[in-house]
This record gives structure tokens, C-alpha cells and sequence, in this order.
């Protein structure tokens, strides 16, 4: 894949662990007049795709329920064996991948895209710059149990499949610590977007 914008059409991936503040911050985005896309929507849009669905079923027959995957127990099953999580993801990302970079392309202006695995899939070159978000571990816990309703186990276990926190101080990115007040997190983007040259 090429590199997605131009430097008058640029292109920006905001990233960040579970729980770090990324769809706030993506709300604020597009409070401010910018199209934000997600990778987590384009997800929910390829379970609509029967034949996507097919895929899964035939990689993952143990999740097969009434002739159809079973979302949750899919969820439960790659959460719990690393080597299935990687062949989901091996199905997943590049179509999740191949849809965003489609409609990035073909939005006028800059436009940003909520990219929770950046880093980790590899992807960060094929954007203009990055946002990054950092929180303290005991509220992104605290956040995603609450929102998701599921036990802290869950969510640590989750947080300990992603990149760590600290790596990103090394990352080529506009970092920004998170915590957790609203107000703080609209200065952080107005500050972001000066930097980026769009305000």
C-alpha cells in the first residue's frame, strides 16, 4: 500500500491502547469540521458481508452456531489463543485496511482515522502524521470495564496484547497524555491540529 495524502491533503491516523480516549478525541475532530473515519465501523460493516462471514466460519468452525459465526464466542476464543487472534487478524486487517485508505483517498482536505492497532500492524508510514494517546493504566481499565461491561481480567488482558504505552514516547507522533477530562483532551486537539498546520 502507498502512503495516503499529500502535504496539501493530508491524511492522519489517531491511535492509542483500549480505553486511552480515542473516540472522544475523534468526536472532538469532527466537531471542528474534519471527517474522521473507523476502523472499528468499517469492521462492524464487514460482519454485514455474508462472504466475509463464510471466511470466518470456515477458518473458525468451533464458532459456528445455527449454521452462522458466532461473534461472541469468536471474541472469546481469539482473546484466549494468541495464534487464532492472529489468523483473525490476518482475515480482518487488510480488508479493514483496503476500505479506509479507499475513503481517505477520497475525501477533499485533511480528514483523520481512528487506527487502534497502528503499530502494531505496521501501518503508520501509509499516513501524513500520527495522534497518539496516552492514559494511565487503572482508568483505561476503569473506562473499557464500565463501557463494555467486562471484568478487569478481560480488559488488562486486552491491554497486554498492544503495544506497550511507553514505546510511543519513540514513535514519530504528536503524543498527547490523556487524563480523562474533556476540557484538557479540546485543548489537546486544537494544539494538535496547530501543529499539524490545520488550524
Amino acid at each position: 500500500m502507498e502512503r495516503v495524502g499529500t502535504t496539501q491533503n493530508k491524511k492522519i491516523a489517531v491511535t492509542g491502547g483500549i480505553g486511552s480516549g480515542k473516540s472522544l478525541f475523534c468526536r472532538i475532530l469532527q466537531q471542528r469540521g474534519f471527517s474522521v473515519f473507523s476502523c472499528d465501523e468499517i469492521n462492524r460493516e464487514l460482519w454485514n458481508d455474508a462472504a466475509y462471514r463464510a471466511l470466518l466460519a470456515a477458518r473458525f468452525p468451533q464458532c459456528v452456531r445455527g449454521g452462522s459465526i458466532d461473534k461472541r464466542l469468536l471474541s472469546e476464543r481469539v482473546f484466549s489463543h494468541p495464534d487464532e487472534l492472529a489468523a483473525l487478524e490476518a482475515l480482518a486487517h487488510p480488508r479493514i485496511m483496503a476500505r479506509l485508505l479507499a475513503r481517505m483517498r477520497a475525501c477533499d482536505g485533511a480528514c483523520f482515522a481512528e487506527v487502534p492497532l497502528l503499530y502494531e500492524g505496521g501501518y503508520q508510514d501509509l499516513f501524513d502524521g500520527v495522534i497518539a494517546l496516552r492514559r494511565p493504566l487503572a482508568e483505561r481499565v476503569a473506562a473499557v470495564t464500565q463501557r463494555d461491561g467486562v471484568g478487569e481480567h478481560v480488559v488488562r488482558e486486552r491491554i497486554a496484547r498492544q503495544i506497550s504505552e511507553k514505546t510511543l514516547d519513540e514513535k514519530a507522533c504528536i503524543l498527547i497524555e490523556n487524563s480523562g477530562d474533556e476540557g484538557m483532551l479540546r485543548r489537546a486537539a486544537d494544539e494538535a491540529l496547530r501543529r499539524l498546520g490545520l488550524l
